[in-house]
């Protein structure tokens, strides 16, 4: 099975930018659906993005939506998020989730079997 971490969190002021790495390793990231969630204190896990297989297909939040980009490098087993024009409201943990038997790309945490420990990104006014 494969097992993900993810990189690149931090503290930036509003309008910033991060670039978040999850990192795969165990099996090759290439047969597996990809997708980024975030939880802040106290609230739910929240889906952001997700990536096919290919990398062809994306889908979005409406939150991150023009603000985030997800993409994928099958060759360094890795998928990103870019993350532009961050908000005090995007403060979070980010967290990558995989699954291998996906025929679409899920927005529900419980569709995703392989999960990181996550990154924290916080945002200041």
């Amino acid at each position: 099975q494969v097992q993900v971490a993810e990189s690149g969190g931090g503290s930036v002021q509003a309008g910033g930018s991060l670039r978040l790495s999850c990192a795969a390793s165990g099996r090759s990231i290439s047969t597996y659906v990809v997708g980024w969630f975030r939880q802040a204190p106290g609230k739910e896990r929240d889906f952001v993005a997700s990536i096919s297989r290919s990398g062809g297909s994306v889908q979005y939040a409406d939150s991150v939506k023009g603000r985030f980009t997800i993409s994928r490098d099958n060759a360094k087993n890795t998928v990103y998020l870019e993350m532009n024009n961050l908000r005090p409201e995007d403060t979070a943990v980010y967290l990558c989730a995989a699954d291998s038997t996906a025929t679409y790309l899920p927005i529900r945490a419980y569709r995703y079997a392989y999960w990181g420990q996550g990154t924290q990104v916080t945002v200041s006014s």
